[in-house]
């Protein structure tokens, strides 16, 4: 979470000020803002918290929600995900979250491949992620549905998207939610793997191909990070997609989130780097030896 810094305006409180607004002990209030990143305080001059009218607000709003039954984690999560307005797209959130992605356009195969990758790597390091995927068609979902049934085995939540007839909800199983007609998540190929362990996305958009194309010609504007930020705000726009059809599975996801998620390591943003020029590199290979056999 990015704190903000500027000069105090006027009606802000300290962080004492605000519990005797609220209610809520300062010592509770600096827990919930060590483990969920909420409330979220401007900081001056010399590092010091100071909160706006609209804080006092939402942190009474998870007074109310804790009251009706909600754990803390649930409470905030339902809070502030309901002030965020987030893009309708993980294509476009993963270039609003970081404005240095570079994109690639990747035929499917090469697509796939780095999909895999991703998927492979979460297995081995990730810790109970939430995972998120994004299929188009029902078909293609049906075609990876048995490694997808391995995936949720051991995340926190796994929830699928594609343009089923209706959304569908197995125990053990991941969550499928159908997508509207309209909805531009329905031309995107999309994996999230949002953990504490490690964190990825991958999000292409596919290109406008002419009528007959074939399966494996499909192309797709493609980024992909590493960078723990831009992966929540992904992750985040899965939320606001599920909160359509099942607010309470939305507040769940939001409450399995294990608090703010970290910026990247400038040895990270170089090995996104590396990795993105060694799939053009072994795309390009691949297509010389296609033409010339």
């Amino acid at each position: 979470m990015v704190k903000q810094r500027a000069a105090v305006p006027a009606r802000q409180l300290r962080i004492g000020e605000l519990a005797e607004r609220t209610g809520v002990p300062t010592a509770t209030l600096r827990s919930w803002e060590a483990r969920h990143g909420f409330p979220t305080p401007l900081r001056v001059d010399g590092g010091h918290r100071r909160y706006g009218d609209e804080q006092v607000a939402l942190v009474d709003e998870v007074v109310r929600l804790r009251t009706s039954g909600l754990s803390v984690s649930a409470a905030i999560a339902r809070t502030t995900e309901a002030t965020v307005e987030r893009p309708s797209s993980f294509f476009a959130a993963l270039r609003s979250a970081d404005q240095g992605l570079r994109t690639h356009i990747l035929g499917k195969r090469a697509l796939s491949a780095v999909t895999s990758a991703i998927e492979d790597e979460c297995l081995a390091q990730a810790r109970r992620p939430v995972l998120i995927g994004a299929f188009q068609q029902a078909r293609f979902y049906r075609q990876s549905e048995v490694r997808w049934h391995e995936l949720d085995r051991t995340a926190e939540r796994t929830v699928v998207f594609a343009d089923f007839e209706e959304d569908g909800c197995v125990e053990g199983q991941p969550r499928e939610i159908a997508l509207a007609a309209d909805s531009p998540v329905r031309r995107e190929w999309v994996l999230v793997c949002d953990s504490p362990g490690f964190a990825a996305c991958v999000a292409g958009w596919e290109l406008p191909s002419v009528p007959g194309t074939a399966d494996s010609d499909r192309r797709f504007e493609t980024v992909w990070t590493l960078d723990p930020v831009a992966v929540r705000e992904a992750t985040g726009v899965g939320i606001a997609l599920v909160r359509e059809s099942d607010p309470e599975l939305s507040n769940t996801l939001a409450a399995s989130l294990s608090g703010t998620a970290g910026a990247a390591s400038p040895d990270l943003r170089r090995a996104t780097a590396l990795f993105g020029r060694i799939v053009e590199y072994a795309q390009a290979a691949a297509g010389s030896q296609a033409l010339a056999s």
